[in-house]
């Protein structure tokens, strides 16, 4: 494959990649929070895993013990996406979504450090509350603690 071929397929893929994500994924609907909850959780103990505060356990228990809610606001966010985009760009879309967390959490949380990531995965996991889990998705997906929050004080 020719140079200008390689490059005009990552020019496409980097477009795909950065076109923004439609606005049924801004982060609005409990499904979208609770995905984005997974994700936050699922990379910042990729990035927690070499110190002293490795919360990976913590979050396959956390999984696991919400895997039903968690599937289920997967598909719902899917399924939203599909009726407004079709199926090709339903992937596209809930594609931009993982990755455009992945990178947002790829250098940790922006006002959590991964002790206290730790205690909170760890506390998630202990419960079986699915609205526990929105409201926290509501609060730790926030660019920064909410006042009086559940887990400002930490």
């Amino acid at each position: 494959m020719s140079f200008a071929k390689i490059f005009a397929t990552a020019a496409s893929a980097a477009a795909i990649l950065l076109t923004p994500v439609p606005a049924l994924a801004s982060g609005s609907s409990d499904a979208e929070n609770l995905r984005r909850l997974d994700i936050m959780l699922m990379v910042t103990s990729l990035r927690c895993r070499m110190g002293a505060d490795d919360f990976q356990p913590h979050y396959r228990k956390f999984s696991a013990n919400h895997l039903s809610t968690l599937n289920t606001a997967a598909r719902s966010l899917e399924a939203g996406l599909v009726a407004q985009y079709g199926a090709k760009g339903a992937k596209r879309a809930l594609d931009r979504i993982s990755v455009g967390m992945a990178n947002e959490y790829g250098q940790g949380h922006p006002w959590l450090g991964c002790g206290e990531l730790k205690q909170i995965t760890s506390d998630l996991a202990a419960s079986h509350d699915a609205s526990e889990l929105k409201l926290a998705a509501a609060e730790l997906l926030a660019a920064s603690p909410r006042i009086g929050g559940r887990f400002a004080a930490r």
